[in-house]
């Protein structure tokens, strides 16, 4: 049955999570957040693997190992977490708001411009503000989020601070991540954790529309 229930990613906004129903084995629930969109709630004395998670109620974080056992919040006493970043320990939670599922929309005037703004051969993402801006793809890993240690930087409360990655690995396609953030990724309009990257791809990070771009 529904439950409804408040965290704190958007206390100050609207509530981040929207409704529950708890598996029937597992100790763990699925909560949806937005419209088809849902994360994993799990409770204090499962086992839930190896990662880390923090506290649905205060963001209190904690790891465990494979055949730990979580315990109640050490903080505020509740048995409920969410798993935290799968890259990076330590995800700040409580400063992303939530945002709608965004809409599909036709290709941007701006993106032949973008082309040609391209330096070199080689794999970049652009997008477009006050100006176009354009982000080279090396290979490896690309931050994206609202970090400042992120390598492309999306400075908007609808950005979480460790949103997605980008991998680039000749000759392979780039393939995007998403790094358990708050509002999702979005591969031409549809919510992926991860998926391929072609050119001329849109990316939706946020309230930011970004493009894969080749040359």
């Amino acid at each position: 049955m529904a439950r409804l229930r408040e965290i704190p990613d958007a206390k100050q906004n609207s509530p981040a999570l929207r409704s529950s129903s708890r598996a029937p084995e597992g100790g763990s629930q699925i909560i949806t957040v937005s419209p088809g969109i849902g994360v994993e709630l799990f409770d204090a004395g499962t086992v839930p693997g190896a990662g880390s998670y923090f506290c649905a109620l205060c963001s209190s974080q904690l790891s465990l190992r494979e055949n730990d056992q979580l315990p109640e919040c050490p903080r505020c006493g509740t048995g409920e977490f969410l798993r935290d970043s799968i890259f990076e320990p330590m995800q700040e939670h409580g400063q992303t708001i939530e945002l709608a599922i965004p809409e599909t929309a036709p290709e941007p005037e701006w993106l032949p411009t973008a082309r040609a703004m391209l330096p070199e051969p080689g794999r970049y993402v652009a997008l477009r503000e006050d100006d176009v801006k354009i982000f080279p793809i090396p290979l490896g890993w690309t931050r994206i989020g609202r970090s400042a240690a992120a390598d492309i930087r999306l400075d908007d409360p609808s950005v979480s601070r460790r949103h997605a990655l980008i991998v680039s690995e000749l000759p392979d396609t780039l393939r995007i991540l998403d790094d358990r953030s708050l509002n999702g990724v979005f591969l031409n309009g549809k919510m992926i954790d991860w998926g391929r990257i072609e050119d001329g791809d849109e990316l939706a990070i946020g309230r930011f529309r970004l493009f894969a771009l080749e040359r």
